[in-house]
């Protein structure tokens, strides 16, 4: 047995990175059993492990002895690709495009059968946006990660297809509806959803695409809600995705 591990083979460099990969979203502070259990180690490895990545930095203790992602580790995090071209080029469309309707706008590309969220500005309206620069979020449940899930490859769409969660009550788990629904994201050009990822919070998304008419990245919008402004707002996204698209061509 390696090392204590309650996994027999186990490196200790897996075994740290399990106690990293502890965290998520909705796990964002632990204790030490709570890191244990979650990790699968026996106490005694989680504890001295700990202490080690606290030391480097990738972990912060806190005054309750509870544990957090330290700073260090947001910074390693930085330096990872993301396609800095298809930021820099985006930005000061996204900005445009805040500037006109004021609502959280993203830009997110597909990490395998996820939404990864490399550009974000926050608008000014009370809405529940759970998106932040870096966060990975369902490709059934998000505005953005149907636009991607609609252009992804047969294999990735099947997966997601046959692995459907519910986020909130409108979330869509039905196989049928949802391909139904890409459909109609490849035939119209534009994805919405009504409460799907948080409740009081509807999207829409366009596809941005590469100079080979590849969808790249997905760029979207978060509202209170879509109504009568669906024409509106879907025209506005659509008029900065193809200027994002057209720099990207240059």
């Amino acid at each position: 047995m390696a090392g204590g591990s309650t996994r027999p083979g186990v490196s200790v460099t897996r075994r740290a990175l399990d106690l990293l990969g502890a965290f998520d979203a909705d796990h964002r502070s632990l204790s030490l059993s709570e890191l244990a259990q979650r990790a699968g180690l026996p106490l005694t490895t989680t504890h001295r492990l700990v202490g080690e990545l606290v030391d480097w930095g990738a972990l912060r203790r806190l005054d309750d002895a509870g544990y957090v992602v330290g700073r260090r580790l947001w910074d390693v995090g930085l330096l990872a690709p993301v396609d800095d071209d298809l930021v820099d080029l985006a930005s000061p469309h996204l900005h445009d495009l805040f500037a006109v309707t004021r609502a959280t706008v993203h830009l997110a590309v597909r990490e395998d059968t996820e939404a990864l969220y490399v550009s974000r500005l926050r608008g000014n309206a009370s809405v529940p946006v759970v998106s932040t620069v870096g966060s990975r979020l369902p490709l059934h449940a998000t505005g953005v990660g149907k636009v991607l899930l609609a252009h992804a490859p047969d294999d990735v769409a099947a997966r997601v297809l046959g692995s459907l969660t519910r986020v909130t009550a409108y979330t869509v788990v039905q196989p049928g509806v949802l391909e139904r629904q890409l459909t109609r994201v490849r035939r119209d050009g534009f994805a919405t959803t009504a409460e799907e990822m948080s409740l009081g919070a509807c999207s829409l998304a366009v596809p941005v695409r590469g100079p080979d008419d590849e969808v790249v990245a997905a760029l979207g919008m978060v509202v209170p809600r879509i109504g009568r402004d669906r024409s509106r707002l879907v025209g506005a996204l659509q008029l900065t995705g193809r200027s994002i698209s057209r720099s990207l061509a240059r």
